[in-house]
């Protein structure tokens, strides 16, 4: 029954045909459908198949189906409706299906191949049919062109290093010839090594650039610091002795403070290997006290190990 439903299924209103017509690829469609869609494509001159993409030139004619036609009516008597899709239309900013003639559902994929995007519905074509097999799908994209070669309509594949540009496998054969070429990806991960290269680099330079200006800088404090040591040696030498006498005095401070806290960080040291040893010896009987069977004992010299051992422990 789902084959019926599919057969008499229009893959661009995704309703049940109407007015029926076979386009010359044998795909079926509402001849309402089929017109609008490719009135659309009158000034291209060229037509194409909704599903399958084939091209014809000039604008095939539309002959009624009417053997098709009796058999969408036989099925409508039988109650049968074409399934409904679970839609979800395009908004702003989402890639729409090239299919969809009426109202555009969002595009899920784009096919490299077809040039087009499609929802849902449409896209089952690729997957279903051994025609489509060897299209590559990718993320639905507004960019497809882009990814087309301009000369022979084929897929870039290819990067030439020696003209630095994207061809596609027809290009590097007739204009590329012992070119150096490789694979769009191996040539990314050279571009990030480059990247990568280019930024280290440039910070270098600016770290350069700074030891300079550090280098100058130092220069003319040098400078100024002689001529003040000329101009008021006096004054420099007094300074100097002041400082000595300061850092004497520090010095002497910082000492008493390292006394101060090495001797108070020896007692805290001592006391905790003591409060270890106490707990050492703690778990050993508790240890030994697991095996008791007099439980009353057991509580007593349980709880004053636990008490001991919840005793808050002295800081640095």
């Amino acid at each position: 029954m789902a084959e019926a439903t599919d057969l008499i299924s229009c893959s661009i209103c995704l309703d049940l045909l109407k007015d029926p017509v076979a386009i010359p690829c044998g795909h079926n469609y509402c001849m309402e459908c089929i017109k609008g869609c490719w009135d659309q494509d009158d000034l291209k001159g060229v037509y194409s198949c909704p599903q399958c993409r084939q091209t014809f030139t000039p604008r095939p004619v539309l002959n009624r189906n009417p053997l098709l036609t009796e058999f969408v009516e036989i099925l409508k008597k039988t109650g049968i409706q074409a399934a409904p899709p679970a839609l979800c239309f395009g908004g702003p900013g989402d890639v729409e299906c090239d299919v969809c003639t009426l109202k555009k559902l969002k595009a899920v994929k784009s096919c490299l191949v077809c040039l087009a995007s499609y929802c849902e519905t449409h896209l089952q074509h690729h997957y279903e049919s051994p025609a489509f097999k060897k299209h590559k799908l990718v993320k639905a994209s507004t960019q497809l062109q882009e990814k087309i070669c301009s000369h022979h309509d084929k897929l870039l594949e290819v990067y030439c290093r020696t003209d630095q540009q994207c061809i596609c496998y027809q290009c590097e054969i007739e204009k590329h010839k012992g070119h150096d070429t490789v694979s769009p990806a191996v040539e990314r991960i050279e571009r990030l090594k480059q990247l990568s290269e280019n930024q280290a680099r440039q910070r270098i330079q600016e770290r350069e650039v700074k030891i300079q200006e550090v280098r100058q800088a130092v220069k003319s404090l040098k400078c100024s610091a002689q001529t003040a040591v000329e101009e008021s040696e006096r004054i420099f030498t007094e300074l100097v002795h002041s400082i000595d006498k300061t850092r004497s005095e520090m010095k002497e401070l910082i000492r008493a403070q390292e006394k101060a806290e090495v001797s108070r960080a020896e007692g805290l040291l001592k006391q905790l290997e003591q409060d270890v040893a106490e707990l050492k010896r703690r778990e050993a009987e508790l240890e030994q006290l697991s095996h008791t069977e007099d439980h009353i004992h057991f509580l007593q010299v349980a709880s004053l190990t636990l008490s001991i051992a919840a005793g808050v422990t002295p800081e640095v």
